[in-house]
C-alpha cells in the first residue's frame, strides 16, 4: 500500500511565529553566547527561558482550557527550526513533548496539575530510553504493587534536561505491559540523577535512577499506549525541525567561508568541487523543510494516524542525513582548521552526530517506512 498524501500548508500564524522566533533566537543566541554556555551546568540561559515562557511558546500546543493557545503541535515546528538555526538550547522541546504526553494520554487531574504549570515555566521531560537504542522494546523501569501505591525500580538513560526537570513522564513495565507514569522531581532520591557526557556540548541529558520512588496508581497515564506512540513520532518531528534549522546555519557558515577564503589567488568558493556540494546541501535543506511542514500539516490534536506517522518518519530521516552531510562538508571545506575546537564547524558536526540518534536515525525510520509503504 502506498500513500498519496501530499498535503502541505503554512498558516499565517506559523509565518508570524517563524518571523518572531527567528528574530528572538538571532538576538539571544549569537555564536559567542552559545560558546559561553558550553561549560554551564544547565546548558541554557534561565533569563532567555523566562522570556520564551513570557512569549507563550510553552503554551502553543496546550489546549485553551488549561491556559494554552491551542495552536497545534505543528505551530511549534517554526519555533524549533529557528532555535536550531541559532543553536539556542532550552528545555522547550523536552517540555513540549512531556506536555503532549499529558494532553494525549493523561488524566484530567494530571492535566489540571501540570499543563498550567508548563505555561508558567515548569520544565518537563520524557524518560523513555533504557539504553542508547531507540529501536529497542525493553522497559527497564518496572512498577510493583497491587494497591494504590506502586514501587518503581530501574534507570532511564539519556533523559533530556533531566537536571532541571520539574516532572518526568516515564515509560515503565506495569503488569507486563508498557505504560507511562508521571513522576515529580521531588520524589527522586538524593543523587538519582547523574549527568551524561554528550558529543553535542550545547545539549544536556542525564541518567535517572527511579529505584525506590513510590507513586500512586493515579500517576499512571490512562491512555499510555497511544500517548507513547504519538510522542515518539512528535519527538522525531521536532528534532527534524531543529536539525533543519541547524543545517541552514551550517550552510551559512560554509558560504561565509567560501566567499572570504582566498587560495592560489582565488576565492575557494569559485571551485566547482566546493560549489556543487554546497548547492546539493541547499537542495537537501529545502527537501527537509518541505517534509517538516508536510508532517506539521498532518499532526493535529487527535491521535496520529498512518499518514502522520509516515510524514514524521520521512521528515526525521531526511533531516538527519541533511545535517550529517552539512556538518561533514563544513569541517572538510574549512580544511585543517575545521577539526579544531575554535572553528564553528565543530559545533555543527557535533550537532549532526547528536541529532541522528535522537528519536531514531534515518535507518531506523526507513525500516518502519518500508513496512508502512511496501507491505
Amino acid at each position: 500500500m502506498t500513500t498519496r498524501n501530499t498535503a502541505l500548508s503554512f498558516s499565517e500564524e506559523q509565518a508570524m511565529l517563524l518571523d518572531s522566533a527567528a528574530d528572538f533566537c538571532r538576538d539571544k543566541s549569537t555564536i559567542s553566547a552559545v560558546r559561553e554556555l558550553l561549560t554551564s551546568g544547565s546548558g541554557y540561559n534561565p533569563q532567555v527561558w523566562d522570556e520564551m515562557v513570557a512569549l507563550g511558546w510553552t503554551g502553543i500546543a496546550i489546549p485553551e482550557k488549561y491556559g494554552g493557545f491551542d495552536m497545534g503541535i505543528g505551530s511549534i515546528v517554526p519555533v524549533v527550526e529557528s532555535m536550531g538555526k541559532s543553536l539556542l538550547c532550552t528545555p522547550l522541546i523536552s517540555t513540549t513533548l512531556a506536555a503532549q504526553a499529558l494532553v494525549r494520554g493523561g488524566s484530567e487531574a494530571q492535566r489540571q496539575r501540570w499543563l498550567p504549570a508548563v505555561m508558567a515555566g515548569s520544565i518537563g521531560t520524557l524518560a523513555l530510553l533504557d539504553n542508547e537504542d531507540w529501536g529497542a522494546n525493553l522497559c527497564g523501569v518496572s512498577a510493583s504493587g497491587e494497591g494504590q501505591e506502586l514501587l518503581l525500580t530501574g534507570t532511564k538513560r539519556l533523559v533530556a534536561d533531566a537536571m532541571v526537570a520539574d516532572f518526568f513522564v516515564v515509560s515503565i513495565n506495569h503488569r507486563g505491559v508498557p505504560a507511562l507514569a508521571l513522576v515529580e522531581a521531588s520524589q527522586l532520591t538524593d543523587g538519582a540523577i547523574s549527568a551524561n557526557t554528550l558529543v553535542d556540548e550545547t545539549k544536556r541529558a542525564g541518567s535517572v535512577d527511579f529505584s525506590g520512588v513510590i507513586v500512586s496508581s493515579d500517576a499512571l497515564l490512562p491512555n499510555s499506549e497511544q500517548a507513547l506512540r504519538d510522542v515518539r513520532l512528535l519527538g522525531a518531528l521536532l528534532l527534524a525541525a531543529e536539525a533543519t534549522g541547524s543545517s541552514a546555519a551550517t550552510l551559512d557558515c560554509i558560504v561565509g567561508y567560501l566567499t572570504t577564503r582566498i587560495q592560489f589567488g582565488r576565492l575557494i568558493g569559485s571551485y566547482q568541487s566546493l560549489k556543487h556540494p554546497t548547492v546539493d546541501l541547499l537542495l537537501q535543506i529545502d527537501d527537509a523543510r518541505n517534509l517538516n511542514y508536510h508532517a506539521a500539516t498532518l499532526t493535529g490534536s487527535e491521535p496520529l494516524d498512518r499518514e502522520a506517522e509516515i510524514a514524521c518518519r520521512m521528515a526525521k530521516a531526511q533531516a538527519t542525513e541533511t545535517m550529517l552531510f552539512a556538518g561533514d562538508r563544513a569541517v572538510q571545506f574549512h580544511g585543517g582548521m575545521g577539526f579544531t575546537y575554535d572553528c564553528d564547524a565543530m559545533l555543527y558536526i557535533r550537532r549532526a552526530q547528536w541529532t541522528q540518534h535522537q528519536f531514531g536515525d534515518a535507518q531506523h525510520h526507513r525500516l518502519h517506512l518500508a513496512k508502512l509503504l511496501l507491505d
